[in-house]
């Protein structure tokens, strides 16, 4: 079991500048990432974690459905950032962390710049919701998805909607994610466009154009796990919140930890200061951790 690995400074002052903190920026020139649109998660109950997040004050926005059945619930964040969650399938599929989505200004521009790139994506097409989209797969055969929002799609015609007045936090900051091959994934992520930072047992990931966002890969020799990391403005009064809706919950300092249903991993790390406070190892300190 892993836990977090770096000490960034500067973003959780980043974080703290609102609701859509890391993509409330000037937009680029050209085809860039501008933030994380959302992360996916499979889950053995669906109304279950649906739950577990309202009790983080995140609301259900809209679903997708085929018949009588649920096929995907997102749920909100901000207006411009989601938690997609999907139910178990039929033959049963591995539950946990699915992918990530990165936000871009041009779908198209920059799938035609990865194809420059050697990266072989599909064409861009429409969504269900309504947003262009595409993906690629990383060296982990993981899905890495694309999106560009579009006016009228539902992501979009929710604005202002379903932001839950008691959000533990306003903001996806990034997340954890263990991969089997560390140098291939920098290769991939690089080629993406991210900038890498190499660290002991682990690749930091940033993006020029997507203002806060951070990303860790860690060796899965390390044991990791994939951790959801939110800012907060005060980890005591985080936890207090989160203990009151009757989750369980372990505070070490400035961090949170709480794991939803299934035992996915949130954590949640103060922004009181103007310095970073991904401490590591500090999952495999708590209790939560075993």
């Amino acid at each position: 079991m892993t836990g977090i690995r770096w000490i960034a400074m500067g973003t959780m002052a980043l974080a703290c500048a609102g609701a859509a903190g890391a993509q409330n920026q000037a937009a680029p020139s050209a085809p860039a990432i501008t933030g994380l649109a959302h992360v996916a998660f499979r889950v053995s109950d669906l109304d279950r974690e649906i739950n577990f997040l309202g009790k983080l004050g995140f609301e259900e926005a809209f679903t997708s459905t085929s018949g009588a059945r649920t096929m995907e619930a997102f749920v909100k964040v901000n207006d411009r950032q989601f938690i997609e969650v999907y139910p178990q399938s039929d033959p049963p599929q591995p539950l946990g962390w699915m992918h990530a989505c990165y936000e871009t200004n041009d779908a198209n521009g920059l799938a035609a710049l990865y194809a420059q790139r050697g990266l072989k994506p599909p064409p861009v097409r429409r969504a269900g919701a309504g947003n262009l989209i595409f993906a690629l797969t990383d060296p982990s055969g993981r899905t890495t998805e694309f999106t560009q929002y579009m006016p009228d799609s539902r992501h979009m015609l929710d604005k202002g909607q379903h932001l839950g007045e008691h959000r533990v936090s306003e903001t996806l900051l990034g997340f954890e994610l263990p991969v089997a091959n560390l140098g291939a994934e920098r290769q991939f992520y690089t080629r993406l466009g991210f900038e890498a930072e190499d660290a002991q047992g682990s690749v930091h990931l940033s993006a020029p154009d997507a203002n806060g966002l951070r990303i860790v890969l860690n060796s899965t020799g390390s044991r990791g796990e994939p951790e959801m990391l939110l800012p907060v403005p005060d980890a005591r009064k985080a936890a207090e919140q989160l203990r009151h809706a009757g989750l369980k919950v372990d505070r070490q300092d400035k961090l949170v930890f709480v794991r939803d249903p299934d035992g996915n991993l949130f954590v949640l790390l103060e922004t009181g200061s103007a310095e970073g406070l991904l401490v590591p190892g500090a999952v495999a300190r708590t209790g939560l951790a075993r």
